[in-house]
């Protein structure tokens, strides 16, 4: 597959911080990708970068094989919706759509149309004005009907309710099957777009702990379930990324796919399986870089003191 974006090496920090840590990445041609992460993980910063609203502090970005700081070719072919998304005091939605159409070479008016009825958004209304779902409705509108070849949504969609949240997951999968093109999605409402992502990328304190396909990352995990010393005994040499137990019971979630003489073997121990979704996966191996991390810095502070 081609690559639409390639990031090496990218770091990028704000005096004594580091909010984004020589991270790297590819982002595929025509794909859905979901990028995501707790707050403060890199998310936004990375996004700003790649769209030439923000600065690296070293590292590469290329977008369409070039860099995409003061680069008209490359920046009228993305477009990045953000939820802190800014607009002059006096300005409607019906303004921000028309400059979104002189911008946008491929702006579909007739789908905006259509979204804008779906959210029922009040053209003429300051945006000043407007509540925070209406707002986040204005953002949506520009990104699905920009139809550009790379789509940023960066949490666009905080303040629209599960209703209008729908409409949005809907009409994105509806047009991206007709006019397919490179859609990166942050969130970190991770179960509600686990089904329209194909990939993901996650970042935790400023570096990638995941990069895959999301088929290969559901199939990376399980939760055994059942008696303590029988769970013990299967996960042992197995990497754990989350241990809890209530009494005798233990349920330990493991990486690494089960393949026939491993379910046998739970049967025969009585173990239960039980699946492990990409919210809960994603926050296990955060949560476990996190510890990681903790316990490496652990004897570096401890010598500190003395």
């Amino acid at each position: 597959m081609t690559a639409v974006i390639e990031v090496e090496n990218l770091t990028k920090r704000y005096r004594d911080t580091v909010a984004v840590d020589d991270v790297g990445f590819r982002i595929q041609k025509d794909a859905i990708y979901g990028l995501l992460g707790r707050n403060g993980a890199g998310k936004t910063t990375v996004m700003s970068i790649l769209t030439a609203q923000n600065f690296a502090t070293s590292g590469s970005v290329r977008v369409f094989g070039e860099d995409p700081y003061e680069n008209p070719r490359v920046l009228s072919r993305m477009c990045f919706v953000r939820e802190s998304q800014k607009y002059p005091d006096d300005a409607v939605p019906a303004h921000a759509f028309g400059s979104a159409r002189l911008f946008f070479p491929r702006w579909d008016q007739a789908l905006a149309d259509r979204l804008i009825e779906d959210f029922q958004l009040p053209l003429r209304r300051p945006i000043k004005k407007l509540s925070r779902g209406q707002l986040s409705a204005v953002g949506v509108v520009i990104g699905l009907a920009s139809r550009a070849e790379i789509t940023f949504f960066d949490e666009p969609y905080l303040g629209l309710d599960a209703v209008a949240r729908q409409i949005f997951y809907d009409r994105l999968l509806e047009d991206y099957s007709e006019h397919p093109r490179t859609v990166i999605l942050s969130s970190h409402l991770i179960d509600e777009v686990a089904n329209l992502i194909e990939k993901v990328i996650v970042l935790d304190g400023g570096t990638v702990v995941m990069d895959e396909d999301t088929d290969a990352v559901r199939d990376r995990a399980a939760t055994i379930v059942g008696e303590s010393a029988a769970v013990e005994a299967f996960v042992t040499g197995r990497e754990v990324i989350h241990r809890e137990s209530l009494g005798n019971v233990t349920s330990a979630t493991v990486i690494g796919a089960l393949d026939a003489a491993d379910r046998n073997t739970l049967r025969e121990a009585r173990l239960e399986v039980a699946p492990v979704s990409l919210q809960q996966l994603i926050v296990r191996t955060t949560q476990n870089v996190a510890a990681t991390r903790a316990r490496i810095a652990a004897p570096v502070e401890e010598g500190a003191l003395r």
